[in-house]
């Protein structure tokens, strides 16, 4: 997704070569209309296959699957960290959080997820891979169909894309990162052109 790559490169923040932050438009600031640009994508990308909710994770992930399910005309679920009183019987799993250095017990209640769902899982990082490996374990505990992962922004350095591919999933990302550092950002495409090229310029 062209637009998105373009915005994090304009707007984003490298912090570190692990560390990147897009507060100003994607998770603490938000951007609505590129917001919905990113659910078209999904519904794009996940065209064909039949998906009856979308799930995330509180809270970044909310407006992003908010999104998708509006291009799909299917409800969202969001995955809670903490328990609600209101909440009677629930699925639920620990998660280790890397950004804020927390485990947290997520849950979803047991009324918003049934064997009968085909579900597509949204959110707005894939790096670790915790919080969707999570994800993946309560549509498991609820005996429902995964059709996919929707990831907004990949850390293809970090290990999260191959443990979800290792356990079966299909992930489909808008932005996957090769690599990056204070004033440097490196997209998957652009790593892939660069290969090209060289291996052009040597059989020349």
């Amino acid at each position: 997704m062209k637009t998105l790559q373009e915005r994090i490169q304009q707007d984003g923040e490298v912090l570190s070569s692990q560390v990147l932050k897009v507060d100003a438009f994607l998770n603490h600031q938000v951007d609505p209309v590129l917001t919905m640009d990113i659910g078209q994508a999904f519904a794009q990308r996940f065209q064909g296959e039949t998906i009856t909710k979308v799930l995330t994770i509180e809270a970044s992930g909310i407006h992003f699957a908010m999104a998708t399910a509006l291009a799909l005309r299917v409800p969202f679920v969001y995955a809670k960290k903490k328990k609600a009183v209101t909440q009677e019987a629930v699925y639920s799993v620990p998660v280790h959080s890397f950004t804020r250095q927390e485990t947290y017990q997520i849950s979803v209640s047991q009324k918003y997820l049934s064997p009968d769902d085909q579900i597509l899982i949204v959110d707005d990082f894939l790096a670790t891979g915790a919080a969707l490996l999570g994800l993946v374990e309560l549509i498991q505990q609820a005996g429902a169909r995964l059709v996919g992962v929707g990831a907004v922004i990949e850390k293809s350095f970090q290990p999260g894309r191959s443990l979800l591919e290792q356990a079966g999933v299909r992930v489909e990302s808008l932005a996957r990162i090769a690599e990056m550092s204070p004033g440097q950002i490196t997209f998957i495409e652009e790593a892939e052109e660069t290969v090209k090229e060289k291996v052009t310029s040597y059989v020349k």
